[in-house]
Parts: C-alpha cells; sequence; structure tokens
C-alpha cells in the first residue's frame, strides 16, 4: 500500500453540500463586492465634482470595507467545508502493509472509536521491543559509559525468530528507558532492523541478541549438556567417573553453544558424546577428540 491511497470513503453527501452552499457565498460575496467597488467610483467621482457631501463618500468606501470583509468569511467557510469534506476520505498515513478492516460499508465511524479502523505497518523497517534486568543495564553502562554512549558503541545485534532461525539483517538499539519497570525491574530497549524484503511482520516474535566480550568465559556445545526442568547439567570426570556440574550459563548467540557462570572450571574434562545417557558415578573411558 502506498502513502495517500484511499482505503474507505465516508459518506460525503452532506459535506458536498456544504461545500456547494459556501461557493455559492463566496460567489456572492464577491458580486457584492465589485458592486459596492463600482458604487465607490461613482461617488468618488461625484465629490470631486463637488456634487455629493464627503459624507456620501465615506459611507460608499465603508459599504465596500463591509463587502471585502464578507467575503473573506465566506472565503474562510469554503475553506472549512473543502476541509471537512477531506476529511471523508481515510487515507494511509505511509508505505507498507494494511491490517484487517473491522468494519463493513454502513458502519457508523466516529474519531472517539476505540477500536482502531487499521493498523498501517511501514515494514521497510521494523523495530523491536525488548527487556533487559536492571542489572544487565548496569553492566552494559559500566563497559560502554552513558546510555548515549552505550547506543553509540554498542556493535550490532541479531535477531532469531520464533523457529529458531536468524534473520538475515543486523539491527542496532535506537533507545534505551530511563525507567526501570517497578513489577519486573527490567528496562526496556527499542532496536530498529532493516527489512527491504518485508520478512519481519508487524507482531513477530523472537529473540533478540547481545553481543557481549568476556575474555574469561568457558565455552561448552549445548549437545554436551542435559537440560532438566530449570537447570543445566553437563558430566565432568573425576577419577574416572561421571560427575554431574549443576550450570549457571547463558546461551551464545551462534545457538549452538552456553557460555558457563559458574559450575566448571577451567581444566575440567567433560562428556560431549552421549551425555544424555550418563548417570552419577559411571565408569567412562576418555577418549581425546582432536578438532
Amino acid at each position: 500500500m502506498k502513502s495517500e491511497q484511499v482505503l474507505a470513503v465516508i459518506d460525503q453527501v452532506p459535506y458536498l453540500a456544504a461545500l456547494r452552499t459556501a461557493q455559492a457565498n463566496v460567489s456572492a460575496a464577491q458580486a457584492k463586492t465589485e458592486t459596492a467597488r463600482i458604487e465607490l467610483q461613482g461617488k468618488q467621482a461625484l465629490f470631486d465634482e463637488k456634487v455629493i457631501s464627503d459624507y456620501e463618500l465615506s459611507l460608499a468606501r465603508n459599504q465596500l470595507a463591509v463587502a471585502l470583509a464578507e467575503l473573506e468569511q465566506a472565503k474562510a467557510q469554503e475553506t472549512d467545508a473543502r476541509n471537512n469534506l477531506s476529511y471523508t476520505e481515510i487515507k494511509s498515513p505511509s508505505d507498507g502493509v494494511i491490517g484487517t478492516l473491522p468494519f463493513r460499508i454502513g458502519a457508523l465511524v466516529n474519531p472517539n472509536m476505540a477500536q482502531p479502523f487499521t493498523v498501517v505497518s511501514d515494514n521497510s523497517e521494523m523495530y523491536a521491543y525488548f527487556s533487559v534486568s536492571e542489572n544487565k543495564l548496569r553492566q552494559l553502562r559500566a563497559r560502554y559509559g552513558s546510555i548515549d554512549k552505550m547506543i553509540s558503541k554498542m556493535p550490532e545485534i541479531s535477531l532469531q525468530l520464533n523457529d529458531g532461525t536468524f534473520y538475515g539483517q543486523k539491527g542496532h538499539i535506537e533507545t534505551v528507558s530511563g525507567v526501570v519497570n517497578p513489577t519486573t525491574g527490567a528496562v526496556q530497549i527499542k532496536a530498529l532492523f532493516p527489512n527491504p524484503d518485508r520478512e519481519l511482520l508487524s507482531g513477530t516474535i523472537g529473540n533478540v541478541i547481545l553481543q557481549g566480550l568476556n575474555t574469561d568465559a568457558i565455552l561448552v556445545p549445548m549437545t554436551a549438556t542435559v537440560e532438566l526442568q530449570d537447570k543445566i547439567i553437563a558430566y565432568r570426570l573425576k577419577n574416572g567417573k561421571s560427575e554431574a556440574a549443576y550450570l549457571t550459563a547463558d546461551r551464545l548467540n551462534d545457538g549452538n553453544h552456553f557460555v558457563v557462570k559458574q559450575g566448571l572450571s577451567v581444566g575440567d574434562t567433560i562428556v560431549c558424546e552421549g551425555v544424555g545417557l550418563v548417570r552419577e558415578g559411571m565408569i567412562v573411558t576418555p577418549k581425546t577428540v582432536t578438532p
């Protein structure tokens, strides 16, 4: 849909009638003005010949001034009527994709309706709204400085779609709210993603991936872990037997690894294959795999 394209038309009959009336009033006022101007010219000639008094000349001037004022008033009424008529055409405010039209022909509409007539989304660019915890925001500010510096210096962000795939275009953060939600303790962030192929639709659900920098992180493949309810478990070798390690970890934005914060130490040997069959205390014979 193109900008200014007509979406619907409200009954125009009363507004067209009001416009025609206003146009007729303008024509009548113009004629009255011309008559008053001719009258003034005649009075001026008679005054110059000293046939009439100054009072009659002033009266003619005042009649022309009144006629001009009535003409301006009629023109203003015509402008108002034309403006009211323009409101009968509901037009798209921008290029984009139109949502559903919940109203049928003959339905009553007015400016005070709670339900919008429709929604037009400009899909050439899409905004993504997401939240981060207050602690996460403090970490980002500690790394980049003020919120303004954080917005300008943060690397591009990624979008993981609802089906697990990654959107092909990178986005960037535009605004960060300065208010923490007292209920959730989170801060809302708005990011902008280019959408040249209209792949993203309004209302799309996904995960926004923020790139981080952690030189001391331990990465483990997701295939080397087991997720049990809200716990992430890996098995490490201790004295030739398996030992469960309960991890505190974040998902890496490649979708294949965990960034381990707690639960493992540098130098630990973990089970990478068949981890779903491993149990606590099982004897495991390690096999070194060269990448």
